[in-house]
């Protein structure tokens, strides 16, 4: 038998669950998606529409975008939506090499960000809510290739079989910890990394929960902050569990509630806001849905 053409054809079930964990992570950076898009994606998924044909539109519909959608950043939300989209229903596979990913962040920010496929020159920080303002030290720009050569090396050497699911979990948990702390790129780490890790268990042959992207992409990220920080001062330590009960989810259908605002060091924050934060914990889900920070 000799090769065939994939044309990345999927079920319309499967496409639709891609559409729907590409927008969840949008709002790993506060992005929505247009209602426009939806309505591209649906005609993608009934075969109405190529891939090619719906990227092409959503060129032409911001070509001159309106200072609202500028605002919104709904250029990028959208066209990177459908990019990841269109990455996990391809067949290809991916490679573990700081090239690869270097490659990956090309092609899901060409066109967005000036600085795409590009690792960052100088050091960052960012101030997280969960961390009352401070920072994950992220890795120093200067060793960026050799850290990740490094990472990705270990986890290609390193064989799964004998494994059960607890070591699993850890294993992956400590694997995907370790690239995010890199923060690699200027923008779009965790996107890169969550597009990265999807791919990379797919070929692998896991059989993946797409819910946690689509509906618990900040938590996805903030069990990334709390597996990376520690304050030795305020006895505050990694914390690797909020990761593995979302890779539970994702890998092995685990039932774990997945709650931002259970996820705040509290060590961190004066007396009055621990005691806000754990008053709003105990508040039911319908009433504390939609809430990002924990306080109100």
């Amino acid at each position: 038998m000799g090769y065939k053409i994939d044309n990345g054809s999927e079920e319309s079930a499967k496409k639709k669950e891609y559409w729907e964990t590409a927008e969840g992570l949008q709002k790993v950076d506060g992005l929505e998606v247009s209602s426009y898009l939806r309505e591209l994606a649906q005609k993608e998924i009934d075969g109405d529409l190529s891939y090619d044909e719906l990227e092409e539109a959503l060129y032409h519909k911001y070509e001159k975008p309106t200072e609202e959608e500028l605002k919104a950043r709904l250029k990028e939300s959208d066209i990177v939506c459908a990019r990841i989209s269109h990455i996990l229903s391809s067949s290809g596979s991916v490679n573990l090499n700081p090239d690869a990913f270097k490659q990956l962040h090309k092609t899901l920010f060409t066109g967005i960000y000036d600085h795409a496929g590009q690792f960052r020159t100088y050091n960052i920080r960012k101030d997280e809510p969960i961390l009352n303002g401070d920072t994950v030290m992220y890795s120093d720009w200067r060793m960026i290739i050799p850290t990740l050569q490094y990472d990705m090396a270990e986890e290609k050497n390193k064989l799964y079989k004998g494994l059960d699911k607890q070591q699993i979990l850890q294993r992956l948990a400590k694997f995907t910890c370790d690239i995010w702390q890199v923060h690699p790129f200027y923008e779009g780490n965790t996107r890169t990394t969550a597009t990265l890790l999807e791919k990379y268990l797919t070929q692998m042959g896991f059989n993946i929960n797409n819910d946690v992207f689509k509906d618990n992409s900040k938590y996805f990220r903030n069990a990334l902050v709390l597996a990376n920080y520690s304050n030795y001062s305020k006895n505050v330590y990694p914390d690797f569990d909020p990761l593995e009960k979302a890779l539970d989810n994702f890998l092995f259908n685990g039932k774990h509630e997945l709650r931002n605002r259970d996820l705040f060091v509290l060590p961190l924050f004066p007396e009055i806001e621990q005691a806000k934060i754990k008053y709003w914990q105990t508040k039911p889900k319908e009433i504390a849905s939609g809430d990002d920070t924990g306080l109100k």
